[in-house]
């Protein structure tokens, strides 16, 4: 019974202690973006949280460097958003908040749904916070770090469906995602949100999100029945051309005939 209690107090203390320096990390992004002049700092913080990664046998780095990309993703994705609401202290603290609520309640799950919610945030954090940064950047640049958006959360994905040639998808989908990037690049359209200073809504983000969202349930299908069934798909791609329409029509009232 004793041995059961002390399991039970270490399992509570474990539980504090993570929930503590999750919390602290979050924390710690917003102070240091509130005090510091330069991003890399909160960078760097975001990167040494990820010291387990390499708490191994160094041919074993970078599988799990790969393994942690997302939260990589997501995590430098806040730290520009941070830095892109400068000025608007309530949506630093609501990014705050957000990101707390990522690394508790989302980034630990399992569950395919999650595992699919978890590639989907890091699409659109990751595009968006690209797109606000490689204004002055060459287009290689761009380009490159979409094919790494798109293979690391391409193999997240698939890896919850123990898919054979996940390598292989997974090269695809950073191709597709890169040949997005580079058209992306070279006819780039943002949305402006009110009380959002510089953070706008990048339409190249919200692309990607919809045509992933396609994929991730024309795939589920497949993987389930044998076959893409109609009624699986009808729906998220009802729902895809919709959005498309409404931001044609945005794209007219704000003087652009172009989407």
């Amino acid at each position: 019974m004793d041995l059961l209690k002390a399991h039970k107090r270490r399992s509570k203390l474990s539980e504090a202690a993570y929930v503590t320096l999750n919390v602290g990390l979050a924390v710690a992004l917003l102070v240091i973006v509130l005090v510091g002049q330069s991003p890399w700092l909160a960078v760097v913080v975001v990167l040494m949280s990820k010291w387990r990664a390499l708490a191994v046998r160094p041919r074993f780095w970078f599988a799990n460097l790969v393994a942690n990309m997302v939260d990589i993703i997501v995590g430098v994705s806040m730290v520009v958003l941070l830095y892109g609401a400068n000025g608007s202290l309530w949506l630093q603290i609501a990014l705050t908040v957000l990101y707390i609520i990522w690394l508790l309640l989302i980034k630990p799950r399992s569950k395919r749904s999650f595992v699919a919610a978890q590639a989907g945030i890091a699409v659109f954090l990751g595009v968006t916070a690209l797109s606000m940064i490689s204004y002055s950047w060459d287009s290689l640049l761009f380009v490159a770090g979409m094919w790494v958006i798109g293979y690391v959360t391409i193999r997240h994905v698939l890896g919850s469906y123990e898919e054979p040639l996940t390598m292989m998808y997974s090269l695809v989908g950073g191709a597709l995602f890169a040949e997005m990037g580079w058209i992306g690049f070279h006819w780039m359209m943002a949305y402006p949100l009110p009380g959002f200073g510089t953070i706008q809504l990048s339409q190249l983000a919200l692309f990607m999100v919809l045509f992933c969202f396609d994929a991730e349930r024309a795939y589920a299908s497949y993987h389930r029945h044998g076959v893409v069934r109609r009624q699986d798909i009808l729906a998220p791609f009802v729902l895809t051309a919709g959005i498309l329409a409404m931001v044609y029509v945005l794209a007219v009232i704000n003087g652009s005939n172009a989407l």
